[in-house]
C-alpha cells in the first residue's frame, strides 16, 4: 500500500511540475510576442514616412502580422522591412492594403525616400571623417542633388566636403554653397 501511495504521489509531483513548466513557457512566449508587438508598433510611430495609425500589428510565436492600410507599395514595403529588421521577429505577413495606385505618387514617395537615404549618408559620412568639420555643414538634397551650406576651414577641407558628396551611392550632382573661412 506504501508503495501505490509513493506512486501515486510521484505521478501527481511530476504532472504537476510539468504542468508549471509548460505554463512557465506559454506565458513566456505571450510575454515575448507582447514585447515585438510593442516594439513593432514603436519603430513604425516613430517614422515618419508612414501613417502608423493606419497599420496594426498582431503577434504570434514571434511572426507579426500587418494589416490596414497604406498610400503606396513604397509604404508597404518600408512598414515591412522596419519590423523585420527588429530583433526577435522571425517573419512579417505582410496584409497590408494600398489605397493609392497613382504611379506618379509612388514614384514622388520612392524619390522622397531615396532623398532621405542619401541626405542620411552624407551627413554620416561628413561626421565621421575627421578631416572635415561636418557639424558646420548643412546637407540638402532634392531629386538626387545634393546641396552643402556652411563654412569650412580650408580649401582642402572643402574639395574633401565635395568629394564625400559626390561618391555617395545614388549622388546625381552636388551644388556647392560652401564658404572658406
Amino acid at each position: 500500500m506504501k508503495i501505490t501511495i509513493s506512486k501515486i504521489l510521484l505521478a501527481t509531483l511530476i504532472a504537476t511540475s510539468s504542468s508549471a513548466a509548460v505554463a512557465d513557457s506559454m506565458w513566456k512566449k505571450e510575454t515575448l510576442d507582447a514585447w515585438v508587438d510593442g516594439k513593432a508598433e514603436t519603430t513604425l510611430l516613430l517614422n515618419y514616412n508612414l501613417n502608423s495609425f493606419d497599420i496594426n500589428t498582431y503577434v504570434k510565436d514571434q511572426v507579426v502580422t500587418l494589416t490596414g492600410s497604406v498610400r503606396n507599395k513604397t509604404e508597404k514595403m518600408l512598414a515591412e522591412e522596419l519590423v523585420l529588421s527588429l530583433k526577435d521577429v522571425k517573419a512579417v505577413k505582410n496584409n497590408l492594403t494600398v489605397i493609392e495606385k497613382d504611379g506618379e505618387k509612388t514614384q514622388e514617395a520612392v524619390q522622397a525616400l531615396t532623398d532621405s537615404h542619401i541626405k542620411t549618408l552624407v551627413i554620416t559620412r561628413l561626421l565621421m571623417n575627421t578631416n572635415v568639420s561636418g557639424t558646420d555643414i548643412e546637407v540638402e538634397t532634392e531629386n538626387s542633388v545634393v546641396i552643402l551650406k556652411g563654412s569650412v576651414a580650408s580649401g582642402g577641407e572643402h574639395d574633401l566636403a565635395l568629394s564625400i558628396a559626390n561618391n555617395t551611392p545614388n549622388v546625381e550632382e552636388v551644388i556647392d554653397k560652401l564658404d572658406i573661412i
